[in-house]
Formats: C-alpha cells, sequence, structure tokens
C-alpha cells in the first residue's frame, strides 16, 4: 500500500538541493506537495517538472521565519487542500561568517531565524490540525553540524542546527502518544548549492564523494512513509569517505575578518 498517496505534505526549501528532490519524489508516490520557498520562479520550475511527470504540486513563497506568512501559509492549504498531513522543514540559511570572532549579531539573528524560529512557526501551526487528527509527522533537515560543529558550518550554523535537533526531541518527547511523529535527519556534506559560498568552494571531484540532495531526499521519504505506529526519531546521512578538511577550516576560521586582524593571520603563516 502506498502510505503517501493523497498526503498533504509542505516542504520548505523546495526550489533546490535537497528540498526539490524530495518535492519530486513526494509527488511520485502521489502526495499533494506544497512547494515553499523565497524564490518563486525557482518554485515555480520545480511545480513545472512535476505535473510533467504526472505529479500535483503548489506553489507558495513566503519568508517562513515570520509568523503571520507562516500563518497565512498554513491556513491557505487548509482551505484549498485540507489539514497538512506531512510537514518537511528542510530550508536553511549557512553563515558567511563562520569565526565567532567576527561574525555581526544580525547575521547571528538571521541564521537562527532561518534555522531554527522558522522550524518552531511552522511546527506551531500545523500542530493543532495535527492533534485533532491524532496523526501527523513532522521531519526536519538538521545538519551534523549540530554535533560536530566547528568552522565548516560555523558557529551561528551549528549551534542553530543544535537548537532544531533540541526541537525535534522536545516534540517527539510531548506528543508521540498523541499520534504525532517527530524526526530529526543530520546530513553530513551535501552537494548543494549552499557549496558555492564556503570559504573554500569544494572541487567538483570533492562534490562528487559528498552526500547527494536525492539520498536526503530518500531518507526524508523512508521516515514519512513508513506506518503511523513506527517513527524514526533520529537519522544520521554521512558520506562513506572521509575527506580532509583542514584546508578548509583555516580558510573558515579568517572569511570576513576585520583587515585589522589579518595581520594577526600573517604572522600565523
Amino acid at each position: 500500500m502506498n502510505t503517501l498517496q493523497d498526503k498533504i505534505v509542505i516542504v520548505t526549501g523546495a526550489g533546490s538541493g535537497i528540498g526539490k528532490s524530495a518535492a519530486l519524489m513526494f509527488a511520485q508516490r502521489g502526495a499533494r506537495v506544497v512547494l515553499v520557498g523565497r524564490r518563486k520562479e525557482a518554485l515555480e520550475g520545480v511545480a513545472e517538472v512535476i505535473e510533467k511527470q504526472g505529479g500535483r504540486a503548489w506553489v507558495h513563497a513566503a519568508h517562513i521565519e515570520k509568523k503571520t506568512e507562516v500563518e497565512a501559509l498554513v491556513s491557505g492549504v487548509r482551505r484549498q487542500l485540507g489539514p497538512v498531513d506531512i510537514l518537511v522543514n528542510n530550508a536553511g540559511s549557512a553563515s558567511k561568517t563562520l569565526n565567532v570572532r567576527w561574525i555581526e549579531e544580525a547575521e547571528w539573528e538571521q541564521v537562527q531565524d532561518v534555522n531554527l524560529k522558522a522550524v518552531f512557526l511552522l511546527s506551531q501551526a500545523v500542530l493543532p490540525d495535527m492533534l485533532a487528527r491524532r496523526e501527523g509527522t513532522i521531519i526536519t533537515v538538521s545538519s551534523l553540524a549540530a554535533l560536530r560543529p566547528n568552522l565548516l558550518g560555523g558557529a551561528a550554523y551549528g549551534a542553530a542546527k543544535a537548537g532544531v535537533r533540541n526541537f525535534m526531541a522536545y516534540l517527539h518527547n510531548t506528543f508521540r502518544n498523541n499520534g504525532i511523529r517527530a524526526t530529526c535527519i543530520l546530513p553530513g556534506e551535501v552537494n548543494t548549492p549552499i557549496m558555492d559560498n564556503r570559504a573554500n568552494p569544494p572541487a567538483p571531484a570533492v562534490r562528487e564523494q559528498m552526500v547527494q540532495p536525492d539520498d536526503v531526499a530518500e531518507a526524508i521519504l523512508l521516515c514519512a512513509s513508513l506506518p503511523a505506529r513506527t517513527v524514526i526519531e533520529e537519522l544520521r546521512v554521512a558520506p562513506t569517505a572521509l575527506r580532509d578538511i583542514s584546508g578548509d577550516l583555516e580558510a573558515g576560521r579568517w572569511k570576513n575578518a576585520p583587515p585589522a586582524c589579518l595581520a594577526e593571520r600573517d604572522t600565523l603563516l
């Protein structure tokens, strides 16, 4: 039996990377997929692919770190399609400044808003309908940076991803006996466009050895499609090969450092 047929699924960050792959796979399994992100044009491109493959998709551009826009999203889905069955919190934002010495308060807050606050707002918005029906699944894509914080992801990103890991454990412990499944997926390095913004962008050959978006999407589909009696509380998805990241860490240490502080770096070289 296809447990995803006709399910109403919200996928955030659906315009590219993991979110796009997951949306395509949900649609292929017969789900009704709501594509959420900031870039409407990118979402429409994904919807077009889904519809050409015979699937069903709806586009909703939104800033999910804003409560009013989240409430409008969830209430709009309820009116048009029905209550949400599955929420996939995938949208994320990487920090441009990785060293806590240099990061500005505004950048820190922006990273927390997208990676942590948005997960809280979306989960809070879908919970009433899920609790009323005693059924629902919330899956959040965190990161292995939650467990192994360093200069690769940066201080703000690691802290936010640790926060959502904790929040998903809270949802699981609080609502599991109300029929709610809460799952946290922690991928290692994934070959997504976010890699282009790294302090030391990986070469194509290196990216090929990373986890691919489809790999994480398969994990999301697994967690969503198991019988309602079963939940995967936490799932780690990592590259098989361990690569040398020493150069990346050193580049991250000094990215966006104030010019006056670069003399410190030069004395260490």
